[in-house]
């Protein structure tokens, strides 16, 4: 009999663990360190079986509110870094303080989303935690919110959080949150119900979820939990979302929560990259039959197939592939720029110019959803 999912979570020999602001940090900004020293606590448990953790933690900005004097998160991007350069040192000597104290070494990881999105950047941040893992660090990853623009920003760590447990080959992804699983209602109206687990998204269609935290501190609402859970369980990785108070059991047997099921088969760091990380500079339109060769046969895609071009792109640039109702259905490296492609577009292969007889995207370079 197959693992359940939590079996898999509970036995992952390396683990990402997510953390948010809110579960660190007072209500009026600040570190809290008995919450953080109850969270170090955890992980360091984890470590004594034997499993490698790395810990995707928020809370840089929060914790630079009460040093500064301010007494809400700033909406403005320049008080947010200025905010985030006080709060990251504290943040990041509360932690070395705390391991210490289990004899572990802490690595701190800044990230951009340029840094997944490139992909020469994308492998050396890859490589670079691997390093740590091997070195027996453990590595605190976190947005880089002194220098991140709203162009570069992930929008919360829940994504950063998908991204790196894929980028690390973990083998389980565990979400904190101040909430102890997924809902499909506000827990705070009364009669909603907490769901045990996720095996497709059927199970979550009728989920209302939250754009923000309840405290005010962080960016990640139940939304963005759910939208990372659904990240990293279609590429394979199961997922864990439950409350930080119960840190110890999500990182033992896993008993607690909402238990989302891997989806999908494991894609290697490249295809997880042009599927999920990269961003997309343009969009091509397929007819049904382009569709149902890409998606159902996993063919290249033709300039036959393809009615419209939307963007402008260059040659091994990342586009998406819309279906004729304009639903995204795969991401490609495309071959051709955007001022080629109109001419070519709904013509068959053997009726273009030699030197252009090649498909648009190449099965290989292709991720259909």
């Amino acid at each position: 009999m197959s693992a359940s999912t939590r079996e898999l979570v509970a036995g992952a020999r390396r683990i990402v663990v997510k953390v948010g602001s809110s579960s660190l940090t007072t209500a009026a900004g600040g570190l809290d360190p008995t919450r953080l020293d109850a969270l170090v606590d955890a992980v360091a448990a984890r470590r004594t079986v034997g499993s490698q953790v790395v810990l995707v933690s928020s809370g840089a900005i929060a914790a630079g509110l009460a040093p500064l004097g301010i007494p809400r998160r700033p909406a403005d991007l320049a008080t947010q870094q200025a905010a985030a350069s006080v709060g990251q040192l504290a943040l990041g000597h509360a932690y070395v303080a705390s391991f210490a104290r289990y004899g572990l070494t802490v690595g701190q990881v800044l990230l951009t989303a340029d840094d997944v999105v490139r992909r020469a950047h994308y492998r050396n941040a890859q490589r670079t935690l691997s390093r740590l893992l091997a070195l027996g660090v453990v590595p605190v990853v976190n947005e880089n919110d002194t220098v991140a623009t709203e162009e570069i920003r992930f929008g919360d760590n829940d994504r950063l959080a998908a991204l790196v447990a894929h980028l690390t080959g973990a083998g389980a992804l565990v979400l904190l949150s101040d909430v102890d699983g997924l809902y499909d209602g506000d827990p705070r109206l009364g009669e909603a119900r907490r769901i045990d687990e996720v095996i497709t998204d059927t199970d979550v269609r009728h989920v209302q979820a939250g754009e923000r935290g309840t405290s005010g501190l962080g960016t990640g609402g139940m939304a963005s939990k759910l939208a990372a859970a659904r990240l990293a369980s279609a590429a394979g990785i199961p997922v864990l979302l439950a409350g930080a108070a119960e840190a110890p059991r999500a990182l033992a047997a896993a008993d607690v929560g909402t238990a989302f099921a891997a989806g999908g088969r494991r894609l290697s760091a490249r295809r997880f990259w042009l599927g999920y990380a990269a961003d997309a500079t343009g969009c091509l339109h397929l007819d049904a039959g382009a569709v149902a060769a890409v998606v159902g046969r996993r063919r290249s895609l033709l300039a036959a197939g393809i009615t419209a071009v939307d963007g402008t792109f260059d040659a091994g640039d990342v586009v998406e592939l819309a279906d004729p109702g304009s639903h995204i259905i795969a991401r490609g490296v495309v071959s051709f720029d955007s001022a080629e492609l109109p001419t070519l577009i709904g013509r068959s292969t053997h009726d273009l110019p030699a030197d252009q007889r090649r498909e648009v995207v190449h099965a290989d370079d292709l991720v259909p959803f």
